[in-house]
């Protein structure tokens, strides 16, 4: 039995991943299918505040109400609120202005960043393989990007700004994940994510004044189910890495892109180009080249650690 829980343990996190992806897949494209009516800011309001009593009630149910709300850094919770509220913003215009799969290639150049700014930021060590990495990555994102940021005659001005945005969100949400690795040094997981529901669904309150509207039934059903799925995400989500690697589960974020294209061409009738499909290769080859990378980096830690404390111990 020992070892079929081994193999069943790694196989429940991927499946949790993939069930997060979908969830999230589904939660922005109700989101794109609100966009027509409703601005930025009042999405990110009804995404932050309607996962609040799914994250709540799961906290409930796992004893770790106390720990959501107990945190020593809350200044460091408002910064990373700040920085998501503005990357889930600008990734909410881009939904309105772009494709849906063409959104989530260029989101793909988050976890790219992450490891440029862990560098800045962090004082992380970036050898050259993971930079070459992050530069082959980037350019799959240009090559992306490249078919937006030409005004013609076939390319609006919306488009260009949507392009933008939404490389701007990734640019956030790469910052936001620096914030969390260094929250995560003082702040539990249950904090980390009622915090940011909670000061994100404030922040978005803000935005009232540039033109909240009076959405029909069918888009507050909408918003409401989307706000749900999101915390439901963020459950599973969480929930992976509790039965898996980091390293293993990481790449199955990737699927995604599987899941926008049908989504895509079945509700909202977007076909993707060949361009962004060869750029999105690009930008996921060199995603899950870094992911093994960390792997590798990992496990010569841990040799080195392990040997430490074999010579400590003679």
């Amino acid at each position: 039995m020992t070892w079929l829980c081994r193999i069943m343990q790694p196989l429940r996190g991927i499946l949790f991943k993939i069930l997060s992806v979908m969830t999230f897949m589904c939660m922005a494209s109700l989101i794109k299918a609100a966009s027509a009516e409703v601005p930025p800011g009042q999405a990110v309001f009804f995404r932050s505040f309607f996962a609040l009593p799914i994250i709540l009630g799961w906290l409930l149910i796992r004893g770790e109400i106390r720990d959501g709300w107990k945190t020593s850094n809350p200044i460091g919770h408002v910064w990373r609120g700040l920085i998501g509220t503005m990357g889930m913003g600008f990734g909410f215009t881009g939904l309105a202005l772009l494709p849906l799969p063409e959104v989530t290639a260029i989101g793909y150049a988050a976890p790219l960043l992450v490891v440029v700014f862990a560098a800045m930021f962090l004082g992380e060590n970036v050898r050259l393989f993971r930079l070459s990495v992050v530069g082959l990555g980037l350019i799959g994102v240009l090559i992306v990007l490249s078919p937006r940021l030409s005004l013609g005659e076939e390319v609006s001005a919306s488009e260009t700004l949507g392009a933008v945005v939404v490389l701007m969100g990734a640019v956030m949400a790469a910052l936001a994940q620096v914030f969390v690795r260094r929250l995560v040094r003082s702040e539990s997981t249950a904090a980390i994510v009622f915090w940011f529901s909670l000061t994100s669904s404030t922040l978005a309150l803000f935005s009232i004044p540039w033109g909240w509207v009076m959405p029909s039934p069918v888009v507050i059903a909408m918003l409401v189910s989307a706000g749900l799925l999101g915390g439901v995400g963020q459950i599973l989500m969480t929930s992976s890495y509790r039965y898996a690697d980091a390293s293993l589960v990481a790449p199955f974020d990737y699927v995604s892109m599987i899941f926008a294209l049908l989504i895509g061409y079945f509700i909202f009738d977007e076909v993707p180009t060949i361009t962004m499909i060869f750029g999105a290769s690009i930008v996921m080859s060199a995603g899950v080249l870094i992911i093994w990378r960390e792997r590798q980096l990992g496990l010569e830690r841990s040799q080195q650690r392990k040997a430490m404390g074999q010579l400590g111990g003679k």
